[in-house]
């Protein structure tokens, strides 16, 4: 732990020289081109998630989300989360889903500030980080991405809240549980030293009395959650969103 810590402090203080400059590196179309939409990670990633940033626009010409809820954005976990707006129908502003299937930690640092500063949230919940382990990517790189995605956020939001949701352990990727403990070290230990922000852990109750992941919270692709998987998530994350609990049950009568 005391290695993860120093790796993330190392890279925070790397990150803050130019934070100022990450903040501004990937503006959404709305604000007019720029030097720095021209980049070619940025484009890369726009031509992949066409689709995707396609639909997220036409929902927003339907229905602008007002300011002030809770975005989660992240890859196809978040996606497939359908009842996300009914699970935490409680939450003042509501929640906005802008996960896009397949995604990286990555892609999110790019998309930061079209998929969450665009709606200025007051928290924004991110999961992603095991495809890019898949991909090959080592934890200090998703760590670093994680870090920028962070810095865009919060150059432009100062005040919202960002909760991170630990790499999942799915069985499908069961041999790459020590990167993605790692992963979940380092950017929990990044959290420490950022304020406003929280790591909310979801690897240790998706793990049995054996260690390793439990299959009921899996689809047959043994990657995907069912929906008892996501009534586990709902249980653990609702503590960490404004009004999300349910109000308690009434006490029984004598």
């Amino acid at each position: 732990m005391k290695s993860a810590l120093a790796a993330a402090a190392l890279l925070m203080a790397a990150l803050a020289s130019h934070a100022q400059t990450a903040s501004a590196a990937f503006p959404y179309e709305a604000d007019g081109a720029t030097a720095a939409d021209a980049t070619s990670d940025y484009l890369a990633a726009k031509a992949r998630w066409h689709n995707e940033l396609a639909a997220f626009a036409r929902a927003d010409q339907e229905r602008l989300p007002p300011p002030g809820g809770v975005v989660f954005v992240g890859s196809s976990t978040v996606r497939m989360w359908t009842r996300l707006a009914q699970d935490f129908a409680r939450v003042p502003g509501g929640v906005v889903n802008r996960g896009f299937g397949g995604s990286t930690l990555a892609d999110c640092s790019l998309f930061a500030r079209d998929l969450v500063v665009r709606y200025k949230p007051r928290q924004v919940v991110v999961y992603a980080g095991d495809n890019d382990l898949a991909e090959g990517r080592t934890p200090l790189q998703v760590l670093d991405s994680f870090a920028r995605f962070a810095n865009t956020v919060r150059a432009e939001l100062p005040d919202a809240r960002i909760s991170f949701i630990s790499v999942k352990p799915s069985p499908s990727r069961e041999q790459l549980m020590p990167q993605i403990r790692e992963t979940n070290h380092v950017i929990s230990a990044y959290l420490n030293l950022l304020p406003n922000s929280e790591f909310i852990d979801i690897y240790t109750p998706m793990l049995g009395a054996d260690g390793r992941p439990r299959m009921e919270l899996f689809r047959g692709d043994r990657l995907h959650m069912t929906d008892e998987g996501y009534r586990l998530w709902h249980s653990v994350i609702a503590s960490h969103l404004p009004g999300a609990n349910p109000p308690p049950a009434p006490a029984s009568l004598p």
